[in-house]
């Protein structure tokens, strides 16, 4: 057999970087992720996946691919998830789950082949539904020829047809004809099996002829009638028996051994009577034991956890699936991510075409129709945005919503919006205003440069950069002059980089910035609006800082005109 198989990772050797959970806050996943399942350990292994972050796109295609197929698919999911819920049952709570609480005798062996037969039916049930499904993506075709190879190459069609055969299961196995020699006291001194039957004996059955066990392979009778021969497979006691030693027959005389004694319930004589089949049957069975003590106990049940292991990763998938199908039928937009395949000659990292924040949809009032969707692009001349605007105006929001389209797209899953373009990212930093128990020691702005620090160290040339009013806690001149130098060390390593800042100035001087950078220059993006209003609109545009606060000022009164006109009465009292 190959390697394990995988649908979220389909790289062994690729080395993933973890997110910190205070980045995903910071972009708002975490309020949505509690959306997507009532089920904590289901929430947990999604965020789990979703901040393992790399930048390897051929792992963003396959994961893209693979939520494709199961979005488009919703038979699919659900027969999946029934197959693999059922395999999973044999996993926790199977006979082999408990096979170091004690050697496994032949009735727990029996159990597990029709155990081995549930098993095998769900690899078939999880072969056919993938192949009657339209599926295009390279993880769930490698599934379906995983579960190929596993039912053809291991003999499961032929085990499952010897499994048919042979009676010898929980359905069919309903009594024990036993052959007692008797000594002079006509104790019972010698047991022999003679068959195992699929009819159970009743008190009104008189077990009136025996049958011979074959000598050479294992078989079960198909009814208790004798052909004659009183040839049986003895089993010799190394003391004579009594009732003690074997609940299930007291000592008989040959009268009574030709009817049936009924032994008393007690969990005591349970164990006993099957410890002591185990014992005698274990020898007619002898070839089936060692074949299922071989292959169920180490080969098969290890493939059931191969198997069974799949099952969180289709979960995340079809949580995520569920979540934007019932989106979706509101009205809201969502397109599947494509990695690095720009229309034209472009040196584009990234196009958006319809972006929103994930986090508007979850208020359950909200209407598609009120939500202002944008575009925006990353290349080398707009490779970093100083983006200003008014409070309230947006700029934290598309802020969110341009991680959330990577966070989201390199977890294989759709985007809001009409269309999605992208290079992978090797990390998604943030870096957003500390709670402010947080800033006692070095004080907000040292904490804030701190911060900094760290993240740029850590940051390369293929990582996102989110910026939310940094250096904002300062005097203007002094955060001025701190963000400054700091573009200028971004551009430097060309990171992606969104700066939302209510610093005007600079944004202005953007050119400035630029002048030392060759390769990657910044832009200035606003939040337009018009008369004062919000149009939560982003474009590359200079700043409009005190021209809006012209507008604001005027609409509310507030300019020397407005004040001096409608304030005439009292004078002070100077």
């Amino acid at each position: 057999m190959s390697d394990k198989i995988s649908i979220l990772f389909p790289k062994n050797e690729l080395e993933y970087k973890k997110m910190s959970d205070v980045t995903v806050h910071d972009i708002g996943m975490d309020a949505v992720i509690s959306r997507l399942s009532n089920q904590p350990n289901e929430q947990q292994y999604i965020m789990n996946v979703m901040r393992l972050i790399t930048n390897d796109a051929e792992t963003a295609r396959y994961r893209a691919e693979v939520f494709d197929d199961i979005y488009k698919n919703p038979d699919l999911r659900k027969q999946i998830m029934e197959t693999l819920d059922r395999i999973n049952f044999l996993k926790e709570y199977g006979s082999y789950k408990h096979d170091h609480d004690h050697d496994p005798g032949v009735w727990d062996l029996l159990h597990r082949l029709d155990e081995l037969g549930d098993y095998i039916s769900g690899i078939d049930a999880l072969r056919k539904c993938l192949g009657e499904a339209r599926i295009n993506s390279v993880g769930l075709k490698r599934l379906k020829d995983y579960a190929d190879k596993l039912y053809y190459d291991n003999g499961y069609e032929g085990l499952k047809k010897d499994i048919d055969e042979l009676k010898a299961d929980t359905r069919n196995l309903k009594s024990v004809t036993v052959g007692i020699n008797l000594n002079e006291r006509f104790e019972a001194c010698g047991i022999g099996i003679i068959s195992l039957n699929n009819k159970a004996f009743t008190k009104s059955n008189v077990v009136s002829h025996f049958i011979d066990k074959v000598s050479m392979k294992d078989n079960i009778n198909s009814d208790t009638e004798w052909n004659g021969n009183y040839k049986f497979d003895e089993f010799t006691a190394k003391n004579p028996l009594t009732r003690n030693d074997m609940p299930i027959i007291p000592p008989l005389s040959p009268i009574a051994l030709m009817s049936l004694r009924t032994v008393p319930e007690s969990d005591e004589n349970t164990r006993s009577i099957t410890n002591y089949m185990d014992e005698i049957t274990e020898r007619m069975l002898s070839h089936t034991v060692k074949h299922l003590r071989d292959v169920l106990g180490k080969y098969t049940m290890l493939k059931i956890t191969d198997i069974t292991d799949l099952m969180p990763e289709f979960i995340y998938y079809i949580r995520w699936a569920e979540y934007i199908e019932k989106l979706t039928e509101k009205g809201y937009e969502f397109c599947k991510p494509e990695v690095g395949i720009f229309p034209g000659d472009t040196d584009a990292s990234m196009y958006s075409n319809g972006v929103y924040n994930m986090k508007l949809a979850l208020d359950d009032k909200q209407s598609f129709d009120d939500i202002v969707s944008n575009n925006l692009t990353f290349d080398k001349s707009h490779c970093m945005y100083i983006l200003t605007g008014a409070n309230r105006g947006g700029k934290t929001t598309i802020t969110q919503a341009v991680g959330q389209l990577f966070f989201m797209a390199q977890g294989g899953i759709y985007v809001t919006g009409k269309s999605f373009i992208y290079k992978p990212v090797d990390m998604i930093f943030t870096h957003f205003p500390a709670d402010e128990d947080k800033t006692m020691d070095l004080g907000r702005l040292g904490e804030e440069c701190k911060r900094f620090r760290e993240m740029y160290v850590e940051a390369t040339g293929n990582s996102l950069i989110l910026l939310n009013e940094t250096f904002s806690t300062t005097s203007f001149e002094e955060g001025y002059y701190i963000a400054r130098d700091c573009s200028r060390a971004i551009l430097k390593k060309g990171m992606r980089t969104i700066y939302n800042t209510h610093m005007h100035k600079l944004a202005y001087d953007v050119d400035e910035i630029n002048a030392e950078s060759t390769e990657y220059k910044a832009a200035s993006l606003i939040v337009s609006s018009k008369d004062g209003k919000r149009s939560y609109k982003v474009e590359v545009a200079p700043p409009k800082g005190l021209s809006y606060a012209s507008d604001i000022a005027e609409k509310y009164g507030v300019t020397y005109e407005l004040l001096t006109v409608q304030g005439d009465g009292v004078s002070g009292p100077f």
